[in-house]
């Protein structure tokens, strides 16, 4: 990638918010994904509700769709959005020991909503971190990446199956 395709700096190099004024308004939404591994007995108690912190995944839901508003004051160069969507998907997985966790958000703006769907499954699995981490300070967070984006002049855009992408 050259140095034009990076929006966020100008041709000195200084970092800055992208106008996006003259774009058009169109339905923008993005899926975002990660995983919280952890002890099976900690993902036991997190499925049998049996936490002293109250409903972990409901908790982590609620957590994930306010930060998922909040984005543009977590990230620097990212715009305030009025989302008009947003959906929070957990799985339990016994077999891995992990949770697994989406993010869908959506928008009718002018940029993308691919920050604000990654913003939401990082804040729900810390989150989960947080109250789980009295019984189980080894759990490890990660898989975090963009499923998928739609909207605006770039269109669609999905994720291969190769883990390298």
């Amino acid at each position: 990638m050259n140095e034009e395709q990076l929006t966020h700096f100008t041709h000195n190099g200084e970092a800055r918010m992208v106008e996006v004024g003259a774009k058009p308004v169109t339905l923008r939404r993005a899926v975002a994904r990660g995983a919280i591994r952890m002890a099976p007995a900690t993902l036991e108690r997190v499925r049998a509700g049996d936490m002293r912190k109250g409903d972990v995944l409901a908790v982590a839901r609620i957590a994930a769709i306010q930060a998922s508003k909040k984005t543009a004051e977590l990230i620097p160069l990212a715009h305030p959005l009025f989302l008009t969507g947003v959906e929070l998907r957990f799985v339990i997985d016994a077999e891995s020991s992990q949770v697994l966790c989406a993010a869908e958000v959506r928008c009718q703006g002018q940029t993308g909503v691919e920050m604000e769907a990654l913003t939401a499954v990082s804040v729900a699995l810390l989150t989960i971190y947080d109250m789980c981490k009295a019984i189980d300070r080894g759990m490890l967070l990660g898989d975090i990446c963009l499923v998928r984006k739609e909207g605006g002049k770039s269109g669609l855009w999905e994720r291969d199956a190769s883990p390298e992408k």
